[in-house]
């Protein structure tokens, strides 16, 4: 099987794996606990939020644990709502964001907020010119995401904190493809509030984390105990935990070996599909891209038909996003970036792995050249 399906989700390493394994049944206690047998969990607790902080040149008291992006997502967006909504009612937001803000965003409008979504180029940026124009007195919030989980545009993060700093607003990127993948500095970036996911890098699913800056107000997400600082109830996860610890302890230690091998292998196979397979659209920015990005739009196929031919031989791919399979409609990335609903369709995104070989990506561009052409002509009869 050839595996080009990574910004669905990644394989959890070995060593992920096996840092976890003694915190299921040896090493059971609660890492609340005060007695010496909580101890281990809770010395295990406080060093993954140390090299979680550490990779982002954050302080371990500024990283909160949760159970996915998604969620990290609705308490960055719901937290700061509730917590500023004496200062103002508005927040700005992009209309290629993710649907874990998205969605949060379209709950707030009814409880009486005020989104702006921002339209975006025909390369998937956000027009700096266009926020600070939709900026507001009230306006108390900037969400845009640090790089796109479809067509791989990596957003001007750094010019967008400093607006918002400019303004005094709060920042949140959704970095759940970005982290890891790329080196993020919060300080350098300006960013007040960050989402992440382990399964993206090779940690377990069910675990993510949001970085809030000290002196950042956020209301408690889940009440209940005095866990995650009070804001966030709920005996500690603590496998997991140590799970996406132990993942971005080994992305960091990885990252600049995989970024420039990623890179090569990706800037291949858009050279390759460009020229071997006419009326193929590449989507997103050619270079400000995810490392391991590849979206094609392809005129004159089903993207879906395309998937189950490269399926059939053992290559995984996707259409969209994985949270967007199943709808009837086209992705609303690529509607926001002008794409026409019948090219959007034929769509294919790739994404690449530390796995992923020269051999890999060799057989997966022969099969889509194969397939496509196929399709076009079953298409013409």
């Amino acid at each position: 099987m050839i595996y080009l399906d990574h910004a669905a989700t990644t394989p959890m390493a070995e060593q992920v794996a096996a840092s976890m394994q003694p915190y299921y049944a040896k090493e059971y206690a609660n890492a609340s606990t005060i007695y010496e047998f909580g101890e281990k969990s809770r010395e295990a607790v406080r060093q993954a939020r140390a090299i979680i902080a550490y990779s982002l040149h954050a302080q371990p008291d500024e990283i909160y644990f949760t159970a996915s992006g998604s969620e990290s997502d609705n308490w960055a967006l719901k937290g700061t709502a509730e917590a500023y909504r004496d200062k103002g009612r508005h927040i700005i937001t992009t209309q290629i964001e993710h649907h874990a803000v998205l969605n949060t965003c379209k709950y707030l409008e009814q409880l009486g907020y005020e989104v702006t979504y921002l339209p975006v180029d025909e390369q998937g940026f956000v027009q700096l010119q266009k926020l600070e124009e939709a900026i507001r007195p009230d306006t108390i919030l900037i969400s845009v995401m640090f790089a796109n989980n479809e067509i791989g545009t990596m957003e001007p993060i750094a010019q967008i904190g400093r607006i918002a700093h400019k303004h005094n607003i709060l920042f949140h990127t959704d970095a759940v493809q970005a982290y890891a993948q790329i080196p993020i500095n919060v300080n350098f970036y300006h960013i007040d509030l960050l989402s992440a996911s382990g399964h993206k890098f090779y940690g377990p699913k069910g675990t993510g984390f949001l970085y809030i800056r000290n002196g950042v107000k956020t209301a408690s997400f889940i009440h209940g105990g005095g866990q995650e600082q009070g804001k966030r109830a709920g005996t500690e996860n603590v496998p997991g935990i140590v799970g996406i610890g132990e993942a971005a302890r080994i992305a960091m230690q990885t990252m600049t070996e995989r970024l420039y091998r990623e890179t090569r292998l990706r800037d291949y196979m858009i050279r390759e599909i460009q020229r071997r397979i006419p009326h193929a659209w590449l989507n997103g920015d050619r270079y400000a891209r995810l490392p391991n990005n590849i979206n094609f739009s392809f005129e004159g196929i089903e993207g879906e038909t395309l998937l189950l031919l490269l399926d059939a031989k053992d290559i995984c791919a996707s259409a969209a996003s994985a949270c967007s399979t199943g709808s009837s409609e086209p992705s609303h990335v690529l509607t926001a970036i002008g794409r026409d609903p019948e090219l959007a369709y034929g769509t294919l995104r790739m994404t690449l792995g530390e796995a992923t070989t020269m051999e890999d990506v060799m057989t997966a561009v022969d099969a889509v050249e194969e397939n496509v052409t196929l399709l076009r002509e079953i298409a013409h009869m």
